[in-house]
């Protein structure tokens, strides 16, 4: 046969948690180069080609994936973070609110959009054109983060194009916008959790129906192989390296000691999963089919 194939691979998961229902969606994914930096910065080039050798990876390069995540609870929708939108496009990203169809939901059909963080792929699909995406949505957001870029006090100058997009999106968003602490409740059941250090005010949300629970936690950690084993070895995408450091260690700590299932937005696609201890440091478990159980 001469017909040309591609890969395949799945592009949007759903599963019961308790009386809720958690879907990740790929909003897409770039293969990016070199792995050194973002990833290993204290790393010598046989620490990694030994490390990536371990998990049969490249060296050199590395997919950078992308895993919005909706949780729909009672009759709220609330979707977190909104990939890349219309600049994704281009370059394999920003297919999030195309795919929303595909699990049966339309843009006006969700009720909250709850940030992780300000970095371009949670919030470049905020808007479709001259108009919000979700139009129906209020939008909320860590009120230590949003006052970070809306200052500019602490943003590294790596992300000053960054702070350009926060503030052309935002500055006209006042009155859909929610500004919240760690501790607050933004939905039944989803309570937004501190995890300062990716960005200066990166939130998580614990999301809780009956017994049940799941962490979307954002960018807490950016690969399952080179920075989650490794939560002491700077990450150059990280805006405050030793509080991201502290923070990784400490969620990821919780995370393992009491069993909590993640969803994390740069995880292996579905992006759901476990980390347990291992030695000193942690691993990641891929969710199976315990999710149908």
């Amino acid at each position: 046969m001469s017909k040309t194939k591609t890969n395949i691979r799945p592009v949007t998961h759903r599963f019961a948690l308790g009386d809720a229902w958690v879907t990740t969606i790929l909003d897409g994914a770039q293969v990016r180069e070199p792995l050194r930096p973002p990833f290993m910065l204290d790393k010598d080039d046989a620490e990694l080609q030994a490390i990536a050798a371990t998990h049969r990876l490249p060296w050199d390069r590395f997919e950078n994936s992308y895993t919005p995540t909706v949780v729909e609870v009672g009759d709220m929708v609330v979707l977190f973070d909104t990939g890349f939108g219309p600049n994704g496009r281009d370059n394999g990203a920003g297919m999030l609110r195309e795919r929303l169809a595909e699990v049966g939901y339309q843009p006006e059909d969700i009720s909250v959009v709850a940030f992780t963080h300000c970095h371009p792929d949670h919030i470049g699909g905020v808007m479709e054109g001259d108009a919000l995406a979700y139009p129906n949505a209020r939008l909320v957001m860590g009120r230590v983060e949003h006052q970070a870029w809306t200052s500019g006090e602490g943003i590294p100058d790596n992300r000053a194009g960054n702070r350009e997009m926060f503030l052309k999106i935002f500055a006209p968003l006042e009155a859909q916008l929610t500004l919240i602490d760690g501790g607050e409740e933004i939905a039944p059941g989803v309570v937004a959790e501190e995890a300062f250090g990716h960005s200066l005010g990166h939130m998580t949300y614990r999301v809780s129906s009956g017994d049940a629970q799941v962490l979307i936690w954002g960018d807490l950690t950016n690969h399952y192989a080179f920075s989650l084993p490794h939560p002491d070895s700077p990450v150059g995408f990280d805006d405050d390296k030793p509080q991201a450091i502290a923070t990784r260690n400490r969620v990821l700590g919780q995370v393992a000691d009491a069993g909590t299932m993640v969803v994390g937005h740069h995880m292996p696609f579905p992006g759901v999963g476990y980390v347990r201890r291992d030695g000193d440091s942690f691993a990641w478990v891929p969710a199976s089919y315990q999710l149908w159980l």
